[in-house]
């Protein structure tokens, strides 16, 4: 069983309280790793690490960042299996998910190096006289982040790989359960040569952390992805200290289905939409809106679907539900699936855990009145409400405290445009699922989802601030 240090100032030290942590494999509950736990002693050696670096790091030439980028996407090609495991055995990804994660991260890297050369500011008129005028980005310094446990290469390496490419140093805390995968990021920088102190990587516990990285000054901006409660706990201490800060937080994403929907389509882009890594993604189109015209018959397409998505050992290629990362979260779900019952809804398939497993559920006939309309489940469940219409599909898919992503699936171009413009999310996916992202598009939500963007040159403008500079050719009069 191996054990992983801490990684602070380019060197791998043990915590200095010698506190470790077993690391579980969530499909067995058999520790996988021991993993050192940051003390506030070490999460204080890392800020000051990144902010010693922060001004040699911000002057380098983009081709020399660029390169280094290049470098650990290369590695990381190189590497595909040995990641892949450790996203299978400390996360519970699938197979088929981990290979994805992997080779979007490789992708994602490369992103990141033309962005290098993408950071642009501009000339603008002026009325003084012999004024030259001009906007210049620059870094901001020491940037943190929070990443995920649901894709936790993918998640935490868009927030490294853009800050590093903006010129700016890191301190990184990965999820809880899953440290190691954040731990090979900052193997992979090593070996790509990125210099000490750059980036910094602290498994630590939040009791520990507490408010620390938003509140410490040398730390210019805290990037956040995770639950809605700890991203509003987050930002409101970020606003005491006028600390910049982007969330990416939960969601409730609604698939609408409109009656003239390839119904077989529809049902392949909801199942994959909500039971990719067992619905723990933030994007996941958990409630799905079908028109009352279909509805009968896609619920019964779906649930023949359902039926067939194999359950078990995530190394196994066509395994496509596996375990839930956290064990009481099947409890939660069961919870809701109850309430939903209780209130009228009907489960039409699953509704059962087994050690940390949750079966693939269809709940029909779901209400607003019922916890799980807009309750985030997490997990591998998705309710079906039944509309009118077109508009009141609309309604009820804007009829959420979140607002992250939404699918769409109609032939009606016009109407699809016409919804996709006053759908209440940060993003919209015509003739699709709700769940898509690419390096460089702006990924993000609204409203309990999250605010800021992420990917591609969206961070770097939220990684860097804008400096105006003017130079003055002869002499400026004065009026006094």
């Amino acid at each position: 069983m191996r054990e992983y240090k801490l990684f602070i100032d380019g060197k791998w030290v043990p915590s200095s309280t010698g506190t470790l942590a077993d690391d579980l494999n969530p499909a067995t509950g058999a520790v996988y790793a021991k993993v050192h736990q940051a003390s506030k002693q070490d999460v204080e050696a890392a800020i000051a690490a990144a902010y010693r670096a922060k001004d040699a790091w911000g002057s380098t030439v983009p081709a020399q960042r660029e390169g280094i980028l290049l470098k650990a996407a290369a590695l990381l090609d190189t590497r595909v299996p040995e990641f892949a495991d450790v996203l299978i055995d400390e996360g519970g990804s699938t197979f088929g998910k981990a290979m994805f994660e992997v080779g979007f991260v490789s992708n994602m890297l490369r992103s990141a190096a033309g962005e290098c050369r993408r950071v642009f500011g501009e000339t603008m008129p002026s009325d003084v006289p012999g004024v030259f005028s001009m906007s210049v980005r620059r870094p901001l310094g020491v940037i943190a982040g929070i990443s995920p446990f649901n894709f936790p290469l993918l998640l935490a390496m868009k927030k490294v790989c853009l800050a590093l490419a903006a010129g700016n140093t890191f301190v990184l805390k990965p999820a809880s359960p899953t440290p190691v995968i954040g731990l090979k990021i900052a193997e992979l920088f090593e070996a790509a040569g990125l210099p000490p102190g750059v980036l910094n990587v602290i498994p630590v516990k939040g009791s520990t952390l507490g408010d620390t990285l938003v509140e410490d000054p040398r730390i210019r901006m805290v990037t956040f992805t995770g639950s809605t409660e700890v991203g509003k706990q987050l930002a409101a201490v970020a606003g005491r200290h006028q600390k910049k800060i982007t969330l990416e937080m939960g969601g409730k994403s609604p698939l609408i289905v409109l009656k003239d929907a390839d119904l077989d389509y529809a049902v392949d882009a909801a199942a994959f939409g909500i039971f990719l890594h067992q619905g723990q993604v933030c994007m996941a189109n958990s409630r799905l809106i079908v028109e009352k015209d279909v509805y009968a018959a896609f619920c019964d397409k779906l649930v023949a679907k359902v039926k067939k998505l194999k359950v078990g050992d995530p190394h196994q290629p066509d395994t496509v539900i596996g375990p839930l990362v956290d064990a009481k979260q099947c409890g939660f779900i069961q919870a809701q699936v109850q309430d939903a019952v209780s209130k009228g809804a009907r489960v039409l398939w699953g509704g059962k855990s087994e050690v940390g497993y949750y079966q693939a559920t269809v709940v029909a006939d779901v209400t607003p009145s019922m916890r799980i309309f807009d309750e985030e489940s997490f997990g591998p469940v998705v309710c079906v409400i039944k509309v009118n219409d077109a508009e009141e599909a609309l309604a009820v898919a804007n009829r959420s405290s979140f607002g992250l992503s939404a699918g769409l699936i109609t032939n009606d171009l016009q109407k699809a445009f016409s919804l996709s413009l006053r759908l209440e999310t940060g993003m919209v996916h015509i003739n699709d699922c709700s769940i898509l992202d690419e390096p460089h598009v702006p990924f993000g939500g609204v409203k309990d989802s999250g605010v800021g963007r992420e990917g591609g040159h969206y961070s770097m403008e939220e990684m860097t601030e804008v400096k105006w500079i003017t130079v003055q050719m002869g002499k400026r009069q004065f009026p006094f």
